[in-house]
């Protein structure tokens, strides 16, 4: 019963957003990815806020459920039927009538967990623009292969809308074969020669012993302007920059006021926040989620920053990557050793092989948790100053908790962590 209801529920947002999308006709800009969709966003986000009425996902909403309430601007009402009723009059009025202030542009993150989720999605709503940020090891426990997650993420910008735009990394093989798929025209992005809009002498800066944000030169068609990202630490989060730089090209902004509105970028809670942690230390928080790809990436910043205690990796299990799972487990293990991590905290069964995998090679500073928040109680009995921490893993684990253990301020992790509303506090 329970399976139909939803499906119901489902059936009926799809045709209330459908309805309200033929209305109004915004433009949409799509964006898939194994990893780095909603760093992706909230950049495109700040790149257009100041010249367009811009909305995007609430929330994650990124689903068959979430997508449909963001067209329509509500959030769940989760079981409240009485809550459900308002949203689907909200759709009902805004088909009535001609709201002015209804999005000119929509900037929808599109997730799938499983074949075909994708194809809903794009039933739903065709993008202008699509934007494929990554392919990686992510949801193979349903996909099995990333040729099989590529072939599914590409329908993106195999089925634009007539005169759509696709904006694909290039630096990524997988991506890089949308090119032949991409029903219209497309931009590539990276930090490569081939790229067409390029990142170059990226460079953490610092002011005085503390993290001031990443600077590189955007390059497009000849022109080249300096940007610099405030409190961004991760190289990686630059790509996100240059996908909304070519969303920012295609609506015919120019690269001085693209580079400025960057200036804005601020990511999602969870990826890549350098937060100020207990007894004079630092902390990376990338809890949102993990896969072998981004946990690596995570490490490289991690071994790549100057600071004057050590350096601690605190990494849970990654989740759903079927048969990748050992080997995925391993890639991270390498990673630690080949970044000079001082003291590798783990949490989790298989996050095992990732200190097995360090230990085997050399490595003395290595600690087991089941919890996470065990590893955060005890961290707290070792953090001195200058220690720079970094916490990761699949949401499965919560990492968010240990991290909450280890703020300066805990009173405000409401504001600075991801998972901190009632529902996700009370699991």
């Amino acid at each position: 019963m329970k399976n139909i209801l939803k499906k119901a529920l489902q059936r009926i947002l799809f045709l209330l957003a459908k309805a309200v999308l033929n209305k109004y006709n915004p433009k949409v800009v799509g964006i898939t990815g194994s990893i780095g969709k909603s760093s992706a966003k909230e950049a495109i986000f700040a790149v257009l806020k100041n010249n367009w009425r811009v909305r995007t996902n609430i929330k994650n909403y990124n689903n068959e459920i979430g997508l449909p309430l963001t067209i329509i601007g509500e959030p769940s009402a989760g079981s409240s039927l009485l809550g459900w009723l308002k949203i689907f009059l909200e759709a009902l009025r805004l088909i009535a009538i001609n709201d002015k202030m209804y999005p000119e542009i929509l900037i929808l993150e599109m997730g799938i967990d499983r074949p075909g989720d994708m194809k809903y999605l794009i039933d739903l709503v065709p993008a202008d623009i699509g934007v494929v940020t990554n392919i990686s090891a992510v949801h193979l426990e349903y996909f099995k292969s990333v040729e099989k997650i590529a072939k599914e993420k590409s329908q993106l910008v195999s089925r634009l809308k007539p005169g759509g735009w696709g904006i694909l990394n290039i630096d990524n093989s997988y991506v890089q074969k949308m090119k032949d798929e991409v029903n219209g025209r497309f931009l590539t992005f990276g930090f490569g020669a081939e790229a067409q809009i390029r990142a170059g002498d990226v460079d953490l800066s610092y002011r005085g012993n503390k993290i001031a944000g990443i600077s590189f030169k955007l390059s497009y068609n000849g022109a080249v302007v300096p940007v610099f990202l405030p409190n961004i630490l991760a190289d990686h989060l630059v790509n996100a920059a240059l996908c909304a730089a070519g969303v920012g090209i295609i609506l015919k902004m120019n690269l001085v006021e693209i580079g400025e509105a960057l200036r804005n970028f601020v990511p999602p809670l969870g990826r890549m926040h350098l937060l100020a942690g207990v007894n004079g230390s630092q902390l990376i928080d990338d809890t949102y989620n993990g896969s072998p790809e981004a946990t690596v990436a995570a490490v490289k910043v991690l071994g790549k920053i100057e600071t004057t205690g050590r350096k601690i990796a605190v990494i849970g299990d990654m989740l759903e990557l079927g048969d990748y799972e050992i080997a995925g487990h391993q890639l991270v293990g390498q990673a630690i050793l080949d970044n000079n991590i001082d003291l590798l905290v783990v949490v989790g069964e298989r996050a095992k092989i990732i200190g097995r995998t360090a230990g085997d090679a050399g490595m003395k500073n290595i600690l087991n948790f089941a919890d996470s928040l065990v590893a955060g109680e005890y961290l707290l009995k070792l953090v001195k100053p200058g220690d720079m921490i970094l916490l990761k893993g699949s949401q499965g684990l919560r990492m968010e908790r240990a991290t909450k253990l280890l703020l300066a301020e805990p009173e405000r992790a409401k504001d600075l962590l991801v998972r901190q509303d009632a529902g996700w506090l009370e699991k």
